[in-house]
């Protein structure tokens, strides 16, 4: 699919796409012995914190230029949650792709169902992903998404340099180097965290979206009806072990004086060669 089919790159009602995804709030999830995957509905969830810093930049973006902002994410329907809260902070629309079709996909994998599900959007300007989530650490999901698009994009973004009509500017913080990249429409951009506050959500908004519906996409939705491209069936990478880090004493108490405490400090702290 070459870019032209997404989107004109001169816009009048600028149409933003973030993805977004919901991830294990702590450490206490179960793993599938047979997959090596998590169980996504095993432990408690959140937004993916990256994420955050995507959607508020594209709710700054559109209050300069206009336009909507879609959420879009994979997962079960439980990720409604997410994108309701996401409603309250202002974002317009809001589609999850949902299967169990989809269950155990890679970075390839997910990244192609994602790219499938914004076609059926009917396409984007921009679409804004944060720099990587807390469950994968990957960093490749965004840059892939644009690859099956057939966009440019840009990765590790600090900071909006420029934003108008018909082009976006960003920085990025690269390895060794950090250098301003100029990219017409339709592209993608990945957001580093820190580049902006995240705003709360609105109670008003909470309100006035109560009843907003959340638009739930299938296997069966997606343009590419080829399943060996979706799903565990279309991962080439699989998971050989994936395990929660052991729990950690957190706080530590030193009894004694202010010499003794700080002597005991002192020694904790070269034991673990801090310093």
């Amino acid at each position: 699919m070459s870019a032209c089919c997404l989107r004109r790159k001169e816009v009048q009602n600028m149409k933003i796409i973030v993805c977004m995804k919901q991830v294990p709030a702590g450490t206490k999830v179960d793993i599938d012995p047979e997959t090596g995957a998590m169980k996504r509905l095993s432990g408690a969830t959140r937004t993916n914190p990256y994420d955050l810093f995507a959607l508020e930049t594209a709710l700054q973006i559109r209050e300069k230029l206009g336009g909507t902002v879609t959420v879009l994410t994979m997962g079960p329907v439980q990720a409604e949650e997410m994108v309701k809260d996401a409603f309250t902070m202002g974002a317009d629309e809001g589609i999850i792709l949902s299967d169990k079709k989809f269950a155990g996909a890679d970075v390839l994998a997910t990244s192609y169902a994602l790219s499938q599900g914004v076609t059926v959007a009917g396409g984007a300007d921009l679409i804004i992903c944060g720099r990587q989530t807390t469950d994968g650490d990957t960093a490749q999901v965004g840059p892939a998404i644009a690859e099956h698009l057939h966009i440019p994009h840009a990765a590790w973004v600090s900071g909006i340099v420029d934003v108008t009509e018909d082009a976006i500017s960003v920085r990025q913080d690269l390895a060794s180097v950090t250098q301003v990249s100029k990219m017409q429409y339709p592209c993608l951009i990945t957001v580093d965290k820190d580049m902006c506050v995240p705003r709360l959500p609105s109670y008003i908004l909470k309100k006035a979206t109560k009843e907003k519906q959340v638009r739930i996409l299938t296997f069966n939705d997606m343009p590419d009806q080829d399943l060996s491209r979706y799903g565990l069936i279309g991962s080439p990478t699989a998971v050989e072990r994936m395990f929660a880090p052991p729990e950690v004493q957190k706080q530590v108490y030193l009894e004694g004086s202010a010499e003794e405490k700080a002597d005991a400090l002192f020694e904790i702290l070269t034991g673990k060669k801090i310093i």
